[in-house]
């Protein structure tokens, strides 16, 4: 399935590095998926809530299905996110711009799970519109 396909077939998206912040980029990215009728849960066991939305402190705290993981992570921190994101039978990892681990990716691969990296989903969604 190419990228495009993917962003019509998903409802679900966990972002992780969910910050409350509104001039970070995680908070825009997340804020325009939102608006464009996803339904987004936040990870952060830094912040309580953003959009008024409980905010978990991991993935395996979420107690129903996930379409998507966003990671907004550090390249270094993906490899523990990615080892949950299995365990919680996510069907896409997608890292952010600036983000990848060629490691992780070819671990959630063999998984099943369908991997996007250095990439932002906000931009792929705008051309998918277009």
């Amino acid at each position: 399935m190419n990228k495009f396909d993917l962003l019509k077939n998903i409802k679900t998206i966990a972002i992780v590095g969910l910050s409350d912040k509104s001039d970070r980029y995680s908070y825009q990215v997340a804020e325009y998926l939102k608006d464009h009728g996803f339904k987004i849960i936040p990870i952060n066991p830094n912040v309580k809530s953003v959009f008024g939305l409980k905010s978990y402190k991991n993935l395996l705290e979420i107690k129903e299905p996930v379409d998507v993981v966003n990671i907004f992570r550090r390249s270094e921190f993906v490899g523990p996110i990615v080892d949950e994101s299995i365990k919680i039978s996510a069907k896409v990892i997608w890292m952010q711009e600036g983000v990848s681990d060629e490691t992780a990716a070819t671990k959630a691969r063999s998984a099943g799970i369908t991997v996007i990296m250095n990439m932002c989903m906000m931009k792929m969604h705008k051309n998918v519109k277009s």
